[in-house]
């Protein structure tokens, strides 16, 4: 079978100051993602969702295990152009616009400049932003800069979509809509791995979830799965059950 994503056995520990032990982050974590599946990352603040993305991403590198995007290392050029990502907070150069970061964006991806204003247009329109596409992004709202990076997220019309935290700064409005556009690219066969803290989102969304707790995989399967196991009516309340259970231990 051919993975997107493959993460096996991965451990990775952040130092801290001189004389005071390291955190660790994630210890021995493995989940796989398949062409057209969407995953979902729950865990509380700190469970090791960003840690996971950020290892994707290449931002950060596992002490040990393997990871592999498309059969490639992370680190591997080729991989990024098959990748839309969205970070959890947007952190735009404050005198340039939207279509400024785009053009960035599509250069980035070899994307010629038809395509590149074509998808700009394209998706600026989806998102309410085209009307504001040469207004500086400094001047943009927290939900404006958030669609913003979706627009940017998805010009090169990737194949794997990596989402932390879409619905970051998003009205019930805002969030009702990319919620809308995120189902829509699942429809299209898209794959997307996303984090969230709102499990209604996940459960809504995903074919499968991870559930990660201080760095270690609890588990990893059918939203439904997981509810049967905890007894529960729901996703979130097998959730809940199950970090629940695992604290008691501890």
């Amino acid at each position: 079978m051919s993975y997107l994503i493959l993460f096996t056995h991965i451990y990775k520990s952040y130092n801290k100051d001189i004389g005071v032990a390291s955190k660790t982050a994630l210890a021995d974590v493995s989940f796989s993602l398949e062409p057209g599946q969407t995953l979902g990352l729950v865990g509380a603040n700190g469970a090791g969702k960003s840690t996971c993305i950020k290892l994707l991403m290449d931002f950060i590198r596992p002490d040990a295990g393997t990871i592999s995007l498309f059969g490639l290392p992370p680190r591997d050029y080729k991989t990024r152009r098959k990748i839309g990502y969205l970070p959890e907070t947007a952190n735009f150069p404050a005198n340039l616009t939207v279509v400024d970061m785009l053009r960035f964006t599509g250069n980035a991806n070899n994307m010629t400049k038809a395509d590149i204003k074509s998808g700009s247009e394209k998706w600026l329109r989806r998102l309410g932003l085209w009307s504001d596409r040469k207004r500086p992004l400094r001047d943009y709202s927290k939900g404006m800069q958030q669609r913003a990076n979706f627009a940017i997220a998805l010009l090169n019309e990737s194949e794997l979509l990596i989402l932390d935290e879409p619905m970051t700064g998003l009205d019930p409005i805002g969030r009702a809509d990319i919620l809308a556009l995120i189902s829509k690219l699942k429809n299209q066969g898209k794959a997307i791995l996303f984090c969230s803290h709102i499990l209604e989102d996940v459960d809504r969304l995903v074919d499968k979830v991870l559930v990660l707790h201080k760095g270690k995989k609890l588990f990893e399967g059918l939203p439904q799965k997981l509810a049967a196991q905890q007894n529960a009516t729901s996703f979130v309340e097998g959730y809940l059950g199950l970090v629940k259970t695992v604290a008691t231990d501890e």
